[in-house]
């Protein structure tokens, strides 16, 4: 062994064990081996920084972007309300959350599909009265076994193919990887379904400051255009529709009268219907009914941008101006330039038009107007704003428009027309311009550190190749499963990409082990796609810890996880894919 492919050894072990520290952050992590390797010299300066420029933080970048407007637009909730059908059964809202995440993240980013159904996962497990922690850790295993069924679906499976590329001049394509990915995570799925109930009971995230306010209660009014899926029901259909989360309070018919809202009303269009509820149960009642809020009428008539549209949640001070006014006899839109979308006052049933209502001190409200705005718009107005939700009430939905624009970028590097990192690109580019999603929250969406991460890590892994420490890896492991069957050799080079990727990020662990699978597969005769493909599936699947994979860190927080949860759940999981995923690679792939 040189001194070049001990260094590197060295770099990679010091790395693993911050890793399993946990006291510094992984991408600092990242960042000071990449500073080690530079300092030992097996990293050139001229490739520090070549992982920055690879396609990988283009590909994962753009996907966090285009989930983000997906999430917006409130599509999927509302699909998977249907799909759900309402029940409060555990076991089947574990079925619907884990099979559509699962499904998803074959066609986009497996923590961005994670990330669009999270919400879901919430809303679910209020309705059951149990712990998102029921829901949470098996759904980002469904995202990761997800991920395995398509080229795009996880990063190790783009490196992979790149690989292959190199060695055979043929990349695997789009759906080379769907038959071993079906196959596992319609084994997984099964158990996922039941096995669940190896995690701890009662796992619960710590509130936050914004939760603890829980403010339930607020009052907000929208328009029942032409052609609205509301038109011609009563009010019970339409509480119906929305699953009993909203209450109708009042009905203001289009030619000033005013309506009790008894059960059997009818709603007519152009009638203003009065809503109480939490905020996200107005917003998803609001685009089931596919209803108007006052804000959006007036937002549209004056032509603002609505990418630069957002909402703030705020409480009248004392010495507000609005204390003692109605927000219509004060003129808010025309002198502020700021639209009053909802109202909560404790221990008040609201019937009245919003624009009727006197504010007083204390009312928590909610303000639409130009994000940049806002801060001094509160400040004039005498309003402190509370602390920090992800209030959706009043931002622009483009509905369909981000699936359009995912589907066809999908269409385009399924085809192979363009590659993976320009079809995202350009896609997540096509959002913002649509206004599907603005540009400031697509920044904010971006997981800059997973980023950072990859990048720094990429040149550290290369330097395993560069200084040949992968060749003698590959040596250790082909002298080990000399005496193995074909099936030995697969299965072990899958159980050393499991075995890493818990302690290294998954496409580290690809750059890592694809060439030394290659590598391997060629001194022992046989052709290199059985070997890659399990180089994939070990990496893609992190069941063990929080730390392997960004889907694990995501849901840790929310779930109230603790780092040994994992394990539970996880280490039967894993024993699954390796006893499912060997056979499955061999019946598909060929050594020969």
């Amino acid at each position: 062994m040189t001194t070049p492919q001990i260094l590197a050894f060295a770099v990679l072990a010091g790395m693993m064990l911050l890793f399993i520290w946990g006291r510094v952050r992984y991408d600092l992590v990242a960042i000071l081996a990449l500073l080690a390797a530079l300092a030992l010299g097996i990293v050139e300066p001229d490739d520090a920084f070549s992982g920055f420029s690879d396609d990988i933080v283009v590909i994962v970048a753009s996907a966090l972007v285009i989930s983000a407007a997906v999430e917006r637009s409130g599509v999927i909730e509302a699909m998977l309300s249907r799909l759900a059908g309402g029940t409060q059964r555990l076991g089947t809202q574990l079925t619907v959350l884990v099979g559509s995440v699962t499904i998803l993240s074959a066609l986009v980013k497996n923590i961005g599909a994670l990330a669009m159904m999270m919400p879901a996962a919430f809303q679910m497990a209020r309705k059951s009265n149990s712990s998102p922690s029921c829901l949470l850790m098996p759904m980002a295993f469904g995202s990761l076994l997800g991920g395995l069924m398509t080229l795009v679906g996880t990063s190790p499976n783009i490196i992979v193919s790149r690989v292959r590329e190199d060695m055979t001049g043929e990349p695997f394509s789009m759906f080379d990887y769907t038959p071993v990915g079906l196959g596992l995570a319609a084994i997984g799925l099964v158990f996922l379904r039941f096995g669940y109930r190896l995690l701890p009971a009662g796992r619960r995230a710590a509130p936050t400051l914004g939760e603890a306010l829980d403010i339930e209660d607020y009052a907000t009014e929208a328009e029942v255009p032409a052609n609205s899926p509301l038109e011609g029901r009563t009010v019970a259909e339409f509480r119906d529709m929305v699953e009993g989360e909203i209450e109708v309070t009042g009905i203001h018919r289009y030619d000033g009268r005013s309506a009790r809202p008894l059960p059997d009303v009818v709603i007519n269009p152009g009638d203003v219907v009065t809503l109480k509820g939490e905020p996200d149960a107005l917003e998803r009642a609001i685009s089931v009914a596919g209803l108007e809020l006052e804000g959006q009428h007036r937002e549209a008539a004056a032509g603002s941008g609505s990418s630069n549209v957002g909402v703030i949640e705020a409480v009248v001070g004392r010495d507000s101006v609005l204390a003692g006014e109605a927000a219509g006899r004060i003129a808010l839109h025309d002198r502020h330039g700021v639209n009053l979308l909802a109202v909560s006052r404790s221990g008040e049933r609201i019937i009245t038009r919003l624009r009727d209502i006197v504010l007083a001190p204390g009312d928590v409200i909610v303000l639409q107007g130009p994000l940049e705005a806002l801060p001094a718009r509160l400040r004039d107005l005498g309003c402190l704003p509370l602390a920090e939700r992800q209030l959706r009430l009043g931002a622009a939905r483009r509905g369909l428009v981000p699936i359009g624009i995912l589907a066809g970028a999908m269409a385009l590097t399924a085809t192979g027309l363009v590659p993976v990192a320009i079809a995202f690109f350009g896609a997540a580019a096509l959002i913002m311009l649509a206004g599907a999603l603005p540009a400031r929250e697509a920044y904010e969406r971006i997981e800059w550190p997973i980023l950072i991460m990859i990048g720094a890590l990429i040149p550290v892994s290369d330097s395993l190749r560069t200084t040949g420490a992968t060749d003698l890896i590959a040596g250790w492991l082909s002298s080990t499963a000399s005496s193995l069957p074909a099936w030995g050799a697969v299965g072990l080079i899958m159980v050393a990409a499991m075995a890493v990727t818990p302690f290294l990020n998954n496409a580290a662990t690809v750059l890592v082990m694809a060439p030394i699978a290659a590598t391997f597969a060629g001194e022992l005769g046989y052709r290199p796609e059985a070997f890659l493909m399990a180089t994939a599936v070990g990496a893609g699947c992190d069941f063990l810890t929080p730390i392997g994979h960004q889907c694990n860190t995501l849901v840790m927080g929310p779930g109230g996880y603790r780092f040994g949860d994992y394990a539970r759940l996880g280490a039967p999981l894993s024993l699954l894919v390796v006893l499912a995923g060997v056979p499955l690679i061999l019946a598909v792939w060929p050594l020969r």
